[in-house]
Formats: structure tokens, sequence, C-alpha cells
């Protein structure tokens, strides 16, 4: 099993900045890749950023130059940096994880972009 907690979300305005944090626990070497997804209101979830073990990085086009995923094996935590926030990346974002066996959830944080 592998457990995640999601940190960082909140009220930020309009080009304002927010680093998420997402701390593993439990069976974290058998994990391949970590990633966020995020799910605004009436929408589906998507793709937002993924980091794989070796580091390679991939972002949807949507935050691509403003958000910057990253993770610290020896703290078991992955980050999402958000920069130049928009309204339109409000949302619910989740971290995931990825094993041979399955993918694992946390339970999401709340972004808020708003003025």
């Amino acid at each position: 099993q592998v457990q995640l907690v999601e940190s960082g979300g909140g009220l930020v305005q309009p080009g304002g900045s927010l680093r998420l944090s997402c701390a593993a626990s439990g069976r974290i070497f058998s994990i391949n890749a970590m990633g966020w997804y995020r799910q605004a209101p009436g929408k589906q979830r998507e793709l937002v950023a993924t980091v794989t073990r070796g580091g390679s990085t991939d972002y949807a086009d949507s935050v691509k130059g403003r958000f910057t995923i990253s993770a610290d094996n020896a703290k078991n935590t992955a980050y999402l940096q958000m920069n130049s926030l928009k309204p339109e990346d409000t949302a619910v974002y989740y971290c995931n994880a990825v094993t041979p066996l399955r993918d694992y959830w946390g339970k999401g944080t709340l972004v808020t972009v708003s003025s």
C-alpha cells in the first residue's frame, strides 16, 4: 500500500503562485512515477504533470511554462510549483503514484484562483 497526502492548496489571486506538496508513505520503493491531476467543477479529471523515478517530466499543454513538477526522493515528496495562476486553474488537485500493480491517489487539495 502507498499513502499520499497533499498540502499547499488555497486561495490565490490571478498571476500569483502556489506550491503543492504530496508526501508519500508505505511501499514507496514500488513507485515508478508520480503525478498531479486536477478536476474542476463539472469537468473530468485531467492530467497536469508527471515525473518518473528517473526524473523525466511531462506536462499538459495548458500548464507548460507555468507549472513545474519535481520530486525529492530523500523526503518521499513530490511538488508542483504553480506560477502565473489563472482562474481556469481553479480545481481540486490530486496526487497520483504509479506502481506495477496499481495507481494510488490522494484525497486532493483545493486551489482557487480568484480576485
